[in-house]
């Protein structure tokens, strides 16, 4: 499994607009986000506009794919294009993706086995 974060930049005079637009995605959209192998996906948007994007998949390039082939999609990125700063394009295709530096999880799985009271491999 692959962890995906990115980030765009919403128009901060736009940020209610953006907030609307999300709080009914289109049901067609949202079976092709999760036809495109995307799971756990989330959007959190920071007062400013700053926009961070969070989901997992199998294969990111898969996943991309799929929706840069997707009418749906391009459907739903045209609608969305103007809420964002930028040259206009597909936000989904612009976004910046970022890198992970830390997981809870994953550093957890590589601690070895101590004894609580004697500080030692058990």
């Amino acid at each position: 499994m692959t962890r995906v974060c990115f980030q765009l930049q919403v128009d901060p005079e736009r940020l209610d607009e953006y907030r609307h637009r999300h709080a009914a995605v289109w049901p067609e959209m949202l079976r092709e986000i999760e036809a495109s192998g995307r799971r756990n996906y989330s959007l959190f948007l920071r007062s400013d506009g700053l926009l961070i994007g969070y989901y997992e998949t199998d294969s990111a390039a898969a996943s991309d794919a799929h929706l840069a082939a997707s009418a749906v999609a391009a459907r739903w990125e045209r609608c969305m294009a103007d809420l964002f700063v930028g040259d206009g394009g597909r936000a989904d295709q612009a976004a910046t993706a970022l890198d992970e530096v830390f997981h809870l999880a994953d550093q957890l799985a590589d601690l070895p086995e101590t004894d609580p009271c004697e500080g030692e491999r058990a």
